[in-house]
């Protein structure tokens, strides 16, 4: 049973990377463990000037809400489909934890899907080469458009 490691947020659901993943699962069994980074956002801790009572929750509130809905959602169509899934939601920077996870467990791939380029600012940063060069295990690219925002 191949064994993928997918570092994926607001391209979750998107139809890119569902195609993907789903081809993957067609070529024969798998399990999937899937990392799924905090969107940062900016004005994190203030979105007023001057503070004023907080009638919405702030922007890394938000978005950890959106990521763990997006966690949750990919995992229950995934295992709906028969296939071995689980994952976690991490810091917006997932380069740690995934050199974590790939020291812990033997994994036959990973995949990092981003937005497209004009969006992304995980390709700014260069996360899918940053990502290779922690091992030895093949890394795919997958550039998509964002999925649902559940």
């Amino acid at each position: 049973m191949a064994r993928l490691l997918v570092v994926a947020n607001q391209t979750l659901g998107g139809e890119q990377l569902e195609a993907r993943l789903d081809a993957l699962i067609a070529d024969g069994p798998c399990a999937l463990y899937l990392v799924v980074p905090v969107t940062a956002a900016e004005g994190t801790t203030q979105w007023d000037y001057p503070p004023i009572d907080r009638v919405i929750p702030d922007a890394q509130r938000i978005a950890q809400t959106l990521a763990e809905a997006r966690l949750e959602h990919e995992l229950a169509r995934l295992q709906r489909s028969g296939v071995t899934a689980d994952g976690e939601v991490v810091a917006s920077a997932p380069v740690d934890r995934v050199r974590e996870l790939l020291a812990e467990g033997e994994y036959d791939g990973v995949i990092v899907s981003t937005l497209p380029r004009r969006l992304s600012r995980w390709l700014l940063t260069d996360l899918p080469h940053r990502v290779s060069r922690l091992s030895d295990v093949p890394v795919e690219h997958v550039e998509g458009q964002a999925g649902p925002s559940v």
